[in-house]
């Protein structure tokens, strides 16, 4: 490769960052450069090329606009792109560098992923797992990311999926809200409770709140608030393990505090399962990769685990 072929390149890269954001500033903060020098490399590709790239915009949030070429032209340079960081990857799996970029919900991570991770550490200590929580999706190209799990119905443009987990949903509360004997005796009588709910849940469509379980237990009564909402099903189970009130505990993440008596389980005879999974996804080109597929495998297999 030649250094006119590596200019080129770099300037593709500009480019397609450019053409996805509709913006030399935000190209420039993924790149890790200046916006002058993406704007540099955009019209050195235009000159190569002897034609305009983009429709540039005086106002607007999107002041950029790629041309028809340019967009006839985008899935072929975003291939490119991807093939080249696929064949970087493999030299590093040879080269013997195992970082693995994974992805997760911090509720997830708390409540699930981190009390299992040395186990896979242990088996894969060559492995170097990174760990980014967020409660938003992100692009796995852009961002770097190998693996993530994500929560939802199985289906992310891009992203091959792997059912992971089922979910069932119940109410929960903690131990002492029990103590008076005509408290909580049948599910009529969380009418009478603190309802506490998950707005970290709200951007995921389909997912069934308060009103949903309570229908399929039989109360017939409109809900028409929950005076506690939180923003973290992690906090949302500390709320109530404290008392404040009754949460709608999802099953993957409530376990533990079953098993440690924090919470208890209400109504079990009120059966409700989620029409939403737990998914491990990642990019289908990059199934084949080692680590990646550890990790995959991994995860199939601890969600296979017994109950303690």
């Amino acid at each position: 490769m030649n250094g006119k072929t590596l200019v080129h390149l770099n300037a593709l890269r500009a480019f397609e960052a450019s053409a996805r954001h509709q913006s030399f500033a935000l190209a420039a903060g993924e790149l890790h450069v200046t916006p002058a020098a993406v704007g540099q490399l955009v019209r050195s590709l235009e000159d190569w090329l002897g034609t305009p790239l983009f429709l540039r915009g005086s106002s607007g949030r999107a002041r950029l606009q790629p041309t028809e070429a340019a967009e006839r032209a985008l899935p072929d340079i975003r291939a490119g792109l991807d093939r080249l960081a696929m064949g970087m990857e493999r030299l590093r799996e040879s080269a013997g560098h195992g970082v693995l970029t994974l992805t997760v919900s911090p509720a997830f991570a708390a409540k699930w992923l981190l009390p299992r991770l040395e186990r896979f550490q242990q088996r894969h200590p060559d492995t170097d797992v990174r760990l980014e929580t967020r409660l938003k999706a992100v692009d796995f190209l852009a961002q770097r990311v190998d693996i993530g799990v994500r929560y939802g119905l199985g289906h992310w443009p891009g992203l091959s999926a792997v059912k992971l987990l089922d979910e069932d949903l119940f109410p929960v509360c903690a131990p002492r809200l029990l103590q008076s004997q005509d408290r909580l005796r049948q599910p009529e009588d969380l009418l009478r409770e603190t309802l506490i709910h998950d707005e970290s849940m709200d951007d995921h469509a389909g997912f069934p709140g308060w009103a949903s379980w309570l229908e399929a237990a039989g109360v017939r009564t409109r809900l028409s608030r929950c005076p506690l909402r939180i923003n973290n099903s992690a906090a949302v189970l500390q709320a109530a393990a404290e008392g404040q009130g009754v949460a709608l505990a999802r099953s993957v993440m409530v376990r533990d505090d079953l098993a440690a008596g924090r919470l208890v389980r209400l109504f079990p005879e009120v059966p409700y399962r989620s029409p939403l999974s737990y998914y491990v996804v990642y990019r289908g080109e990059c199934a084949g990769l080692p680590r990646l597929a550890a990790f995959r495998d991994w995860l199939l297999e601890e969600a296979a685990r017994p109950l303690a």
